[in-house]
């Protein structure tokens, strides 16, 4: 059983029989449908756009209510369109891991073209042209990560052959606008906040730049400037998409699926004919186009304003799902765990971040309407987390701690203070705070050192600790002042909301020796 045995009216009994949803659309109608008449591009070859946008177009398709499929375009490793796609007919095996254990495969045959976008690969480039200058193109997306928004001042002096992602999409959309400044929406479904600003600002940036160098008329930045020709729509997308597995490698060698190996390029992308992902997934888009798009909604896709999108993004960081994992994940690393799904089944952790959520941050979440914040975070403690598919580990969750308390937890804290609530209803997350100082210190509740992870403030904040050691008796916890006061760090002076001594007293009790971290975590959750 391999990808590339896929053909229209030839599919194997064989496949349907092991459990492999196979395409109900016509591959090669649609393949020639969109070849001529595209209407989607999306830059991005990775993982998490074959196991998200690509699969959602695939459900799309199957509903027999669209028939145009997405072209992959890669600007970074060119090695994948080589590697992972052209060789399988552009088609992967999409493999849901569920929480209970088992899988669903289903064979993804949306993308129906693999382009390099550079200008050294002359027909591939030549084909974006093309793509970019016909009227049916109605979006262009992104899942090049945060960092693929960049724009690098050395790259906007290279005219118009820069070689920076967002410097090949402006070229390709001046491409559009000789056409006859044809419209276009450029989506962003990259996880940071308000995603569609930073492709706009990088676009907006390059045309400017080319303007004043007198490489392009005026009308063009005009033209990317103008709403009721391109836009730039927010997005909120959460899914994750592991590497791949080796526990899911056999499982499909056992079945008989051949492609079931793992392919590393030189630039240490980790891809695969196969992509894992979790079954728990959100994709919410600004509903904000100027020449149609695909019904991405036949898939699963929410459309809503702007601001719903914002309130969505706020629900899931402040609120329902990034609080709970910092929270376990700084306990975790002091009792020993190094799986996110282990912790799980430990009482106390699984206790403590369900009544982070539900009691004491539910009061003051941002409820976006189309999605129940009750829901999502039951999907986060019922299937999210607990996933045994999912490697994730407390140790990376805690990288960066100091860049993101005051997000996480300091906006929680100031909506009871704007909203004049009882701040004493506050316990479990206060004890979250007081963890942190306790894992500063990088010594587990064994008494054993561990290296906490990462962080641009480590050095300096440990230094604020160091008086403290993990020992029963008395000491002087006057240090955590200078801790618990720095706003840069909790988003607020946690002496002037009053919550400062509480946390303090708690810091006190997971530093008094070996044992105390399960100890006091045991004695709030359980009170709590």
């Amino acid at each position: 059983m391999k990808l590339s045995e896929i053909k229209n009216g030839n599919l194997s009994a064989e496949w349907a029989e092991k459990g492999y949803e196979l395409p109900k659309f016509d591959i090669e109608a649609v393949k020639a449908k969109t070849h001529a008449e595209p209407t989607w591009v999306h830059f991005g070859a990775g993982n998490i756009f074959r196991a998200f946008p690509a699969a959602i177009l695939n459900d799309a398709l199957n509903t027999g209510k669209y028939d145009r499929g997405v072209i992959v375009a890669e600007s970074f490793d060119y090695e994948i369109v080589d590697k992972a796609y052209r060789p399988y007919d552009n088609m992967s095996l999409l493999v849901c891991l569920k929480s209970t254990g088992e899988i669903e495969k289903k064979v993804v045959a949306s993308v129906t073209e693999s382009l390099k976008a550079d200008y050294s690969f002359g027909e591939d480039w030549a084909r974006l042209v093309e793509i970019f200058q016909n009227p049916s193109l109605q979006m262009i997306s992104f899942t090049i990560t945060e960092k693929g928004y960049g724009v690098a001042p050395a790259d906007l002096e290279r005219g118009l052959t820069p070689v920076l992602a967002m410097g090949k999409v402006t070229a390709l959309l001046y491409e559009r606008f000789k056409a006859g400044k044809l419209p276009l929406t450029v989506q962003s479904m990259d996880n940071c906040s308000h995603n569609g600003d930073k492709v706009k600002n990088a676009v907006h940036a390059y045309a400017a730049k080319w303007v004043e160098q007198g490489l392009v008329p005026a009308e063009f930045l005009a033209y990317v400037q103008d709403e009721t020709k391109i836009t730039f729509p927010w997005s909120m997308i959460d899914k994750i998409t592991p590497r791949p597995d080796a526990k899911v490698q056999k499982m499909l060698a056992d079945d008989g699926f051949e492609d079931n190996y793992t392919i590393v390029t030189e630039k240490h992308t980790f891809t695969a004919p196969f992509v894992n992902a979790e079954e728990t997934q959100y994709l919410c888009i600004e509903d904000h186009y100027t020449n149609g798009r695909p019904p991405l909604e036949l898939g699963g896709v929410l459309y809503c304003d702007r601001e719903t999108v914002d309130k969505i993004e706020k629900m899931k960081v402040c609120t329902c799902l990034n609080p709970l994992h910092t929270a376990m994940s700084i306990y975790g690393c002091m009792l020993g765990y190094t799986l996110i799904s282990a912790e799980m089944a430990d009482e106390d952790l699984r206790a403590f971040i369900q009544k982070i959520g539900y009691i004491e941050a539910m009061p003051v979440v941002v409820d976006p309407g189309v999605l129940n914040p009750y829901e999502f975070i039951g999907a986060v403690i019922n299937r999210r987390l607990p996933n045994p598919f999912m490697p994730d580990a407390p140790q990376r969750i805690v990288t960066d701690t100091s860049q993101k308390l005051a997000i996480r937890f300091g906006e929680t804290i100031k909506a009871y203070e704007a909203r004049g609530l009882d701040k004493s209803n506050l316990i479990l997350i206060p004890l979250v705070l007081a963890g942190y100082a306790r894992y500063l210190k990088g010594i587990d509740d064994n008494g054993q050192a561990f290296e906490p992870s990462t962080d641009p403030l480590l050095a300096e904040l440990q230094a604020i600790v160091a008086p403290l050691e993990v020992k029963e008796g008395e000491q002087d916890f006057s240090c955590l002042k200078k801790l618990y006061s720095r706003v840069d760090v909790f988003g607020v002076d946690l002496y002037a909301v009053g919550l400062g001594e509480k946390i303090e007293s708690m810091a006190k009790e997971l530093f008094a020796g070996p044992g105390a971290v399960r100890k006091t975590l045991h004695k709030y959750t359980l009170a709590r």
